[in-house]
């Protein structure tokens, strides 16, 4: 890893610099990088050490068109530690087979980091920009997309029945342009391995992280091994809390909304969606944590 020396200069400009910093480590999008042999090798046991300790309940597989591109819009649950994205991963690589070209967008500060950004990247996860998700599309791959980010995935733990990708249309933009089918996709439960008081967004704005590192929150939780979890940065370990995944029905949005939707009309359509299917998950589980 390479370290560097901060430099003497005003605050403004050390915000700027230390953003440029973490940007110039943040890996090209390259497709190349995702390694269908190593996914092989490593799917059974991982997918077995999910089932273990997440009991995973993952529903709609067979919705999911069986070939061509396709963005899988998804609700980010969990904090940094998201039992939900290696779900996910793992049951659609093991429905398809790992041939079937899949990428996963992901924050910055995931590609950054040495180990864990060269491990992501050979299972197909690649930096979450626009011409990293128009790339893999075009290739004719299936990209697996959270719109809430970091603000969803830390929201408060008694908002974890609701939809929050914090009005980014992105997501429909993209679909539509690319003419590819949006495969909307709720998760539940796993927003229970560890108990998030405050997304702290306030506090992220005075330390402008997010200038330096694309962050709009920095959470406060309850989290073993931690107690008191700061930030989440340095992970946490998860509860054992069980997972329910469900693919819905693909989405056209020209067939559904016309030729030239209003993204604000194609945002809300998918979220309400997305919302009535959480809502469901949630009516179904009786205990935190249990299930």
């Amino acid at each position: 890893m390479k370290l560097f020396a901060l430099p003497s200069l005003p605050i403004g400009e050390v915000v700027e610099w230390i953003g440029r910093q973490v940007g110039e480590r943040v890996p090209e999008g390259d497709l190349t990088l995702r390694d269908p042999e190593f996914i092989a090798r490593v799917l059974g046991p991982a997918w077995e050490a999910a089932r273990l300790y997440f009991r995973p309940e993952v529903r709609g597989l067979e919705r999911i068109p069986a070939r061509g591109p396709i963005l899988v819009v998804g609700n980010h649950s969990g904090g940094n530690v998201s039992p939900e994205v290696m779900v996910t991963t793992l049951a659609f690589t093991r429905h398809f087979g790992p041939q079937r070209p899949f990428y996963q967008l992901a924050h910055n500060l995931v590609m950054a980091a040495p180990l864990l950004g060269d491990a992501a990247a050979k299972f197909g996860t690649l930096a979450a920009n626009p011409e990293n998700a128009r790339t893999a599309l075009r290739s004719g791959a299936a990209v697996l997309v959270y719109p809430g980010g970091d603000w969803e995935v830390h929201r408060p733990a008694w908002q974890e029945d609701r939809i929050d990708f914090a009005g980014r249309t992105g997501f429909a933009r993209l679909a539509w342009q690319e003419r590819v089918p949006i495969v909307p996709m709720v998760n539940y439960g796993a927003h229970e391995n560890h108990l998030i008081l405050t997304r702290g967004d306030r506090l992220a704005r005075l330390l402008k992280l997010d200038k330096m590192f694309r962050l709009k929150v920095f959470p406060i939780s309850l989290a073993l091994p931690w107690i008191v979890n700061i930030s989440d940065l340095a992970g946490h370990l998860p509860l054992p809390t069980k997972v329910t995944i469900e693919f819905l029905s693909p989405i056209d949005l020209r067939r559904e909304l016309g030729d030239d939707p209003d993204p604000e009309t194609a945002y809300d359509h998918v979220t309400g969606i997305m919302q009535r299917a959480l809502s469901r998950l949630a009516s179904e589980h009786s205990l935190p944590v249990l299930g």
